[in-house]
């Protein structure tokens, strides 16, 4: 809220000659529902607090199942969440990932993408197939209508180029 405020250049304290500012807020959000939160539907009802108190735009924690990301805007849009929700997306690069991130990240990987994963040989073939899914996944969300795609790199720049070359 105070964030919000300063907007409006309402500030804690006067201020001579303060002007509002110029930005716009974005919040964090958790398709899977964020791990220190006991059901999803509390977990939206504190992001609804966020959006009240002036959060312009969500970005969400990555995820590799679509139909999670589906449900999470359902619920958002019955809490009365009309802005705008931005799916995060991550490439898996290698075959460590499938126990690193879950457990660091606490999102679930689809059987079936874990599976092509674990069938790899080399770094190579898994980053192909992590390649994939990516793009799949992104074209899903597109034809859904999200307004934007947030990717995280995390030191694999070059594999998100070759996601937009192919979107």
């Amino acid at each position: 809220q105070q964030i919000s405020d300063m907007k409006k250049g309402q500030f804690l304290e006067e201020l001579e000659g303060s002007q509002p500012l110029d930005y716009c807020v974005g919040v964090a959000a958790y398709p899977e529902k964020h791990f220190e939160s006991a059901t999803l539907k509390i977990d939206v009802l504190n992001l609804k607090k966020k959006v009240d108190a002036g959060a312009e735009y969500i970005v969400t924690q990555m995820f590799f199942d679509n139909n999670k990301f589906f449900d999470f805007v359902k619920h958002c849009r019955e809490a009365g969440i009309t802005v705008p929700i931005i799916p995060g997306l991550k490439p898996i690069t290698s075959k460590k990932q499938l126990t690193i991130i879950p457990r660091t990240f606490h999102v679930d990987l689809p059987a079936e993408f874990a599976n092509e994963i674990l069938k790899a040989t080399t770094d190579a073939d898994v980053e192909k197939i992590g390649t994939e899914w990516l793009i799949a996944q992104s074209k899903e969300l597109k034809k859904y209508g999200v307004p934007v795609l947030h990717y995280y790199t995390l030191g694999k720049p070059h594999v998100i180029a070759n996601v937009i070359k192919e979107l």
